[in-house]
């Protein structure tokens, strides 16, 4: 019996393991994928190991952290990308051990290596003015200009990822009353999300005047009649947020700002997780933790309770100023 080693292993992975006991996506092996470029690039400048010369034993604690750090220092990765990185190559081994329990051992080392903790970031979102300002800009007088009015204010209204609106199909949107738009998102996982009345007025009058459309048609298309890329959508928004006087936005801000907007709303945290697609309400909670137009009115208002009719008086903050220098 051929004993299996680290290409083996890796071929079945990638093309076996993930696509058909997992259900992984595409872009998620893709993702994997280029992971493993990079590993093996690493050991060819740093090691000195050409591909076919890559072994299981190559996947060693020392190595993986010495990967670790070429990726900061030489590819100039960011510290969630290296996290990332870490994740694809532990859920490899996790594999292998199922496979081939003796490297159970490994396993346990590289487990061991913690995720590098990394500085929180606001998160970035645009507020209904802004949003409007954006949404005033395409030219509806030209087909293009209603394809991209359709295309961003889809983009807003159903917080969709920017890969789940370039894969629409007309067959995935229901114009009959009331209107849904089918999604689907990470991992082949769908959803059904409802369309406003305005959007939905959007999208009929886009849809009237584009070519005829069959059902298994892309809803959105370029000039050869071809799917719109993740570049392509980037370039319409940021074109338009530019025009408006906007800072220049990604597709995934407008995301960001539906969900913002339907925690101001008060919508429970459960019902956006299902709206986002997310696979846990942790996930969905990071909005409502940003959410500091609430905070701020609900601190303002407890204030409000406390202290009805009076600021905070001179001879007070005086006093105050006082205790604080007296206090070293």
């Amino acid at each position: 019996m051929k004993t299996l080693e680290f290409s083996d292993y890796l071929a079945n992975y990638l093309t076996k393991y993930l696509p058909l006991q997992q259900g992984a996506s595409v872009n998620t092996i893709k993702s994997y994928r280029d992971s493993f470029t990079l590993w093996l690039k690493f050991c060819g400048e740093d090691l000195g190991l050409a591909p076919e010369k890559v072994v299981m034993g190559t996947l060693s604690r020392t190595n993986i952290v010495k990967y670790l750090l070429w990726l900061e220092k030489n590819r100039g990765s960011s510290v969630n990308t290296r996290n990332h990185r870490l994740a694809v190559i532990q859920a490899f081994l996790r594999y292998v051990a199922t496979e081939s329990p003796e490297y159970l051992p490994t396993l346990n080392e590289i487990l061991e290596i913690k995720c590098k903790k990394s500085p929180t970031k606001p998160v970035e979102y645009l507020s209904l003015d802004e949003l409007q300002k954006i949404f005033a800009q395409p030219k509806t007088d030209t087909l293009h200009g209603k394809r991209d009015l359709a295309l961003i204010s889809l983009l807003y209204d159903a917080g969709a990822r920017v890969s789940e609106i370039i894969n629409l199909k007309l067959c995935h949107i229901r114009l009959a009353k009331p209107a849904t738009v089918t999604l689907s998102g990470k991992g082949g996982k769908s959803r059904i999300v409802p369309v406003t009345v305005d959007v939905l007025r959007i999208l009929e009058n886009y849809v009237a005047s584009a070519r005829t459309i069959a059902a298994d048609d892309y809803l959105f298309t370029n000039a050869r009649n071809e799917k719109l890329t993740r570049s392509g959508v980037e370039f319409i928004l940021s074109k338009y947020a530019k025009s408006a006087g906007v800072r220049d936005v990604s597709p995934h801000v407008l995301r960001h700002s539906k969900a913002m907007h339907l925690v101001q709303a008060g919508v429970n945290i459960v019902y956006i997780r299902d709206f986002l697609g997310h696979s846990s309400v942790q996930t969905t909670e990071i909005y409502a933790k940003a959410d500091s137009e609430s905070k701020r009115k609900a601190l303002e208002q407890a204030s409000q309770s406390l202290v009805p009719n009076s600021k905070y008086s001179k001879a007070k903050r005086s006093e105050l100023m006082t205790w604080l220098k007296e206090l070293i």
